[in-house]
This record gives structure tokens, sequence and C-alpha cells, in this order.
């Protein structure tokens, strides 16, 4: 059967299963967009009487270079989505060409993790391969749709708004020194709070993982600034 099907079968271009963007994603813009906004306030030369025109040129900088980064990264994430879609496609049309029903489930099985394939069952992988052989109708090309855009969205309101919590002290705290130091602090904390969420999701120890996300953080960071990132 070719990729023609009639209308009536099933769609094998839904939407993405997963969320608009997985715990570890959201902790991964939240450390990038917190090292961006650290090569801005890290080499900023703050004194007590450092002017306010100064702290703006500093505050406008750090805002746009995380912007023009969250955009950047949200494109990124959509040529992601587009071929995570143009692999499973491809394994789709692989499945319909193959020559045999073995080769067929080998392919099946290949596009799950390695973890879940040796679970599924003989009848599963016949009943998938039915579905993909005659009744899934595949598209021309893999397309995008609503839940890519609003994930491309949260990664790039995600990598911008973690500038705010760090150049807060700025606008509030007048002695341009003063706010240098407590825009560090707030950002350790972050880094903190980033480190114990990371470990939450992969089973580290909460507190060990948060130290180790803060001294990654930092050296990064600085190493972004010695290499005039």
């Amino acid at each position: 059967m070719n990729d023609t099907s009639s209308q009536a079968g099933q769609d094998f271009d839904p939407p993405s299963s997963k969320r608009v963007l997985e715990p570890i994603e959201r902790i991964s813009e939240v450390l990038f967009g917190l090292i961006m906004v650290l090569t801005y306030t890290g080499t900023f030369r703050a004194t007590s009487d450092t002017d306010s025109s100064a702290v703006r040129r500093m505050l406008l900088s750090a805002l746009g270079c995380n912007l023009v980064w969250g955009i950047i990264d949200a494109i990124m994430y959509l040529m992601g989505c587009l071929a995570e879609k143009g692999r499973q496609l491809a394994i789709a049309r692989a499945v319909r060409g193959a020559k045999d029903s073995d080769t067929a489930y080998r392919l099946i099985t290949g596009a799950f993790p390695p973890m879940l394939a040796p679970l599924i069952k003989p009848e599963e992988l016949e009943a998938m391969r039915k579905v993909l052989c005659e009744e899934a109708v595949l598209p021309a090309r893999p397309r995008l749709h609503r839940r890519d855009w609003l994930g491309a969205a949260a990664v790039c309101l995600l990598v911008f708004l973690s500038t705010f919590p760090v150049v807060l002290p700025f606008l509030f705290v007048h002695n341009a020194l003063a706010a240098l130091r407590l825009s560090n602090a707030v950002a350790l904390v972050l880094l903190f709070i980033t480190g114990y969420a990371f470990a939450l999701c992969t089973g580290f120890r909460t507190w060990v993982m948060g130290i180790v996300m803060v001294v990654v953080g930092v050296v990064l960071a600085g190493l972004a600034m010695v290499l005039g990132g």
C-alpha cells in the first residue's frame, strides 16, 4: 500500500506525545540562561559610586543577549522536533517496505528505548506492523504541530526569564556594589535549586547535585568570560 492511504486510515503524524518541555529540558534551559546572564554580571566592575548609566547598559546587554539566545534555542528546538519526526517517518516507510515480518519487527523495536524494546510482545509488534502497513496515512514530509510551537516558545521564555532574578537587584538596589553582591548570591541560589531539581529527576543526592551545579555553573560562566563569550 502506498503513502496515500484512504482518509479513513490513522494519521501517522500526530503531535509529539511528550510534554511541551520535559523536566530535564526545563532545567537545562534555566541553567543556560543563568550562565548567560552571569557572563555579564561577572564582568561588571561595580563600585559604590558606579553611575546608573553603566548599570543600565549592563542590564540591557544581559537582557538582549538572553533574548537573542532564547530565540536561537527555540529555532534549534523546532529543528530537533522536525528531525525526530523525520526519523519516525523514515522508520514507518521502512516497515512498509520490509521484505518480511522479522525485518519489520526489528525496525519497530529499534524505534523504542533499549530498556523497553525487549518488553514488547510479538503480538504487539504484529499489531503495530499492521497499522503501519495497512491503516496509517503517512505524510509526505514531517510537519510541526501546535505543541511543537508551544515548546519553542517555552524554550525562548525560559532562557529569557531566567535572566530576571539575577538582574532584579540592579533595579531595586541603588548602590551598584551592593546590587552586584546580591545578584551573585541570587545566581548561586538559583544554580543550587537547578541542581536540586536535576537530582530529583535523576535520582542523585539532592544537596550534592545542588553544590555540583553551583560549581559547574560558576566554572562555565568563568570560561565564557575568559574566552570572550
